[in-house]
């Protein structure tokens, strides 16, 4: 878009022998009264808006941070018209949730501990070339527009999705790219002085990765992967980066707000001297059910011993040993190598398969790895049964439900 007021930025993504992806960033025209709005375009086809708005009053009855993270699929971005009864868009599908799922987990960490103001951010997939994805590409309109909205937020955060294609990893892959992939992973981070903190990483393998494999594709091996993250880093530099211009023209003053702390450093400096060593039997139990009672039961008697010095404050003590817990446990896990459950740090725990656990379902498993345990059910039907799907993503059909 052009106009006045609008300010951009670009960044250039060099994917080597798979050419350059281009992400174009705005801000300026779109939503003046929301705090906070931003468009982002990857090659001029793929167009994506983010708005964010924060309330004025904190929500003081509330223990956590209200953060909404909503993703608006539209199908005029496709050129369709919606397939239901009505012809109007329904509800958010499988891939809108998944993808505000994606953009909320790096940008909550990044909001300034204790805040209770009520912040919404808002991304509609404004317009989609049919072999893009646009999920990590909203990641950086969100960052944005949250960057600029005046809130105690130390962004901004980049986010690309990396995939492993002829042994190359390449950046905001195409679908058709990803197709040949052994290996596709979202990665997500912010800058940290000269080098890249990443914030997340969700990975997974294409549908055909196996024949790819099996054909000659590179494996991803725990080596791969990490250069596969390593790779991501420049990239994250360089969308930050170009967020960082709009930001340092366009942003506006970071603005006064409450903050509500879990505890005080004076509480939690004595529930630490209260505790002691009281943490190591603890440290040494490993059932997780034996251990959560040890450490219930040690929490109970430290905040009934400084319930004079700290009346009326049962909830923050509690909060304050439970977090000396874990800052005791980690350090215990770097300096005696031993995990909770006895594990080292390079051990995982073994994992159980038992196939056909229930009977007359078309399919059923139950996984088990610790305690942790899934029943998977799959429901296969005739094509003229298979559901219909009414998204933006290429997969339009469904035969194969996995509960």
């Amino acid at each position: 878009m052009e106009g006045p007021d609008v300010h951009t930025s670009e960044a250039v993504i060099d994917n080597g022998s798979f050419g350059t992806r281009t992400i174009r960033l705005e801000t300026g025209l779109l939503a003046r009264q929301a705090n906070g709005a931003a468009l982002a375009y990857l090659d001029g086809e793929t167009t994506v808006f983010s708005a964010t708005t924060a309330s004025k009053s904190p929500k003081e009855h509330f223990d956590f941070f209200p953060l909404t993270v909503d993703v608006e699929e539209r199908s005029y971005a496709a050129g369709r018209i919606p397939g239901s009864f009505f012809r109007r868009e329904g509800r958010p599908g499988t891939e809108a949730i998944l993808a505000a799922r994606q953009i909320d987990r790096p940008l909550r960490p990044a909001f300034k501990k204790g805040m209770r103001n009520e912040v919404q951010v808002v991304v509609t997939v404004m317009s989609i070339h049919p072999d893009e994805q646009y999920d990590v590409l909203a990641i950086n309109a969100a960052s944005l527009s949250t960057s600029l909205a005046g809130l105690p937020f130390d962004g901004p955060v980049g986010g690309t999705r990396m995939a492993l294609v002829d042994g190359e990893w390449v950046a905001f892959p195409r679908w058709s790219e990803v197709d040949r992939a052994t290996f596709s992973m979202s990665v997500a981070g912010r800058l940290s002085g000269d080098d890249v903190a990443i914030m997340m990483v969700e990975a997974s393998a294409p549908e055909h990765a196996d024949n790819v494999i099996k054909a000659g594709g590179t494996k991803p091996t725990e080596d791969v992967v990490a250069q596969g993250l390593e790779a991501a880093k420049p990239v994250i530099r360089t969308l930050c980066e170009a967020q960082l211009k709009l930001i340092e023209e366009c942003a506006k003053p970071v603005g006064d707000f409450p903050f509500f702390p879990d505890y005080t450093e004076e509480q939690y400096a004595a529930v630490e001297a209260q505790v002691g060593d009281r943490f190591d039997p603890i440290l040494g139990i490993v059932a997780k059910a034996e251990r959560d009672d040890a450490l219930n039961e040690l929490t109970a008697a430290v905040v009934a011993e400084l319930a004079e010095q700290f009346p009326e404050e049962e909830k923050s003590l509690a909060l304050a040993v439970n977090a000396n817990f874990k800052k005791v446990m980690r350090r215990h896990v770097l300096t005696a190598g031993v995990r909770m459950d006895g594990r080292t740090p390079a051990e995982i725990r073994s994992i159980s398969a038992e196939a056909g656990v229930l009977p007359r379902v078309h399919g059923s498993a139950l996984f088990q790895r610790g305690e942790t345990q899934i029943l998977g059910v799959t429901t296969l039907n005739m094509l003229k049964m298979e559901q219909q799907l009414d998204n933006l993503s290429p997969v339009t059909r469904k035969r194969y439900i996995h509960h």
